[in-house]
């Protein structure tokens, strides 16, 4: 069974940058298309970005375009959330999760999913 764990979350200030890690543990991550969520207090959690089996990046967010990217590595078992010029607004948990048949903005489609990771941008 797949097992997601993030890593990377911390305090940030606004325009600064920070790199998210999503470690996959227990198959091969090859298949899966690796979608980034994130809930921000008070709020419901929403995609943000997913990067496919096939190395396709697809934006939920249109606030992440321009900003954020993603990348895998399939020999590691690794996702990377590459956030760039942060706003207090990106602050959320951000969770990584994987969904065997495609890309997806919609929750329940994913099967596996990490426990997420605290980022904080503030001054």
């Amino acid at each position: 069974q797949l097992q997601l764990v993030e890593s990377g979350g911390g305090l940030v200030q606004p325009g600064g940058s920070l790199r998210l890690s999503c470690a996959a543990s227990g198959s091969t991550l090859d298949y899966y298309n690796i979608g980034w969520f994130r809930q921000a207090p008070g709020k419901e959690r929403e995609g943000v970005i997913c990067i496919s089996s096939s190395d396709s990046s697809m934006y939920y967010d249109d606030s992440a375009k321009g900003r954020f990217t993603i990348a895998r590595d399939n020999a590691k078992r690794m996702v990377y959330l590459q956030m760039n010029r942060v706003k207090p607004e990106d602050t959320a948990v951000y969770y990584c999760a994987a969904n065997p048949a495609g890309c997806s903005s919609r929750e329940y489609e994913y099967d596996y999913w990490g426990q997420g990771t605290q980022v904080t941008v503030s001054s």
